[in-house]
């Protein structure tokens, strides 16, 4: 609901963008995608840096822009903050990067699909195309849990894109955050009897229990960072434990480490240093132990002399959408710069 109906409203465009390249997944999802395009009330876009906006975990950025209950959403406190000049005006994009497996971590899989790819490069080419917003050296990206760690991963691997990140809340640290789930999931597995059963049966409910979001998401994790190379294994997941001992398969695990941003900083330094404005937070009681990841990223990056800004706030995980009043006008002065 929109809280000040005295704040003129910017326009939301929906495009649906027909993509060359999404198809190649192993999941079955459609290539087709929508992507909603936040302008500023007066603005038609032109000449107007681009913000990115990647969701979390069970979300996809068209959710961003719908009413909200007991807040804002994300176009509606755009509007505020713009309106009273605590945000320069920017066009905001919100990509729909949901997928049969519950979501996103905005990176190439040969399972998942080649989303980094897309982001970087026909969905850009799609909003600039079309808003003559952005262009190089004013793009940024940002996002919370999911889509926090594709925003800090993003900045590390495509600095020649990307110019400005926030982190909320990132996966991180994924010792703490994902291999704790592994007994829950393998669970699950055993009850539905493979992996492929119990994806089928929560996809045909009519109704899945609250822990099963949990473990499907462990599941899309898998098929994130190591998918299985055959293409017979049911949409290319393997765990990296035993299934019935839950010990780590050291070779898979490494895989995945690879892709956490905690493990892998020191490699991707001047890449970071790149960065026009680089924004890191995280709840200092958030309850996946994402908190832990954060402060190691930032002890690196303290170490690596990365100009950054982190801060640790008082609360959870959960319903911080209100630290974007902070985090977007860094960004977008960032871009300005």
């Amino acid at each position: 609901m929109r809280a000040r109906l005295d704040i003129p409203a910017g326009t939301l465009h929906r495009i649906t963008h027909r993509s060359e390249i999404l198809g190649r997944n192993r999941l079955g999802d459609t290539a087709t995608r929508e992507i909603v395009v936040y302008t500023p009330h007066g603005h038609d876009g032109d000449g107007l840096p681009l913000l990115v906006d990647i969701v979390g975990f069970t979300a996809g950025g068209p959710a961003h822009v719908n009413w909200k209950n007991f807040g804002e959403n994300v176009p509606e406190r755009l509007d505020r903050l713009i309106h009273d000049g605590d945000l320069p005006p920017v066009v905001v994009a919100f990509p729909d990067c949901f997928t049969r497996l519950g979501g996103n971590q905005y990176i190439d899989s040969d399972a998942m699909g080649p989303w980094a790819t897309w982001l970087t490069t026909e969905m850009l080419e799609e909003v600039e195309g079309r808003f003559k917003c952005g262009g190089k050296g004013r793009r940024g990206l940002f996002g919370k849990s999911s889509g926090g760690y594709g925003s800090i991963i993003h900045a590390m691997k495509y600095p020649d894109v990307w110019s400005a990140a926030a982190c909320h809340s990132g996966d991180m640290a994924f010792e703490l955050c994902y291999l704790p789930e592994m007994p829950s999931a393998l669970r699950a597995i055993a009850k539905a009897g493979s992996i492929e059963a119990f994806v089928r049966d929560f996809e045909t409910g009519p109704k899945f229990p609250g822990n099963s979001l949990h473990d499907l998401m462990t599941l899309a994790m898998a098929a994130t960072y190591d998918p299985d190379p055959d293409p017979d294994v049911f949409c290319g997941i393997r765990l990296p434990v035993d299934l019935e001992t839950c010990e780590i398969i050291e070779d898979r695990w490494n895989a995945w480490l690879q892709w956490d941003p905690a493990h892998i900083v020191d490699q991707h330094l001047d890449a970071l240093k790149s960065m026009k404005g680089l924004w890191i937070e995280c709840g200092d009681v958030d309850q996946y132990n994402l908190v832990y990841g954060a402060r190691r990223l930032h002890r690196s990056l303290v170490a690596g002399s990365v100009d950054h800004v982190y801060q640790e706030f008082k609360d959870n995980h959960s319903s911080i959408d209100y630290r974007l009043d902070e985090s977007l006008p860094f960004l977008v002065n960032a871009l300005l710069s």
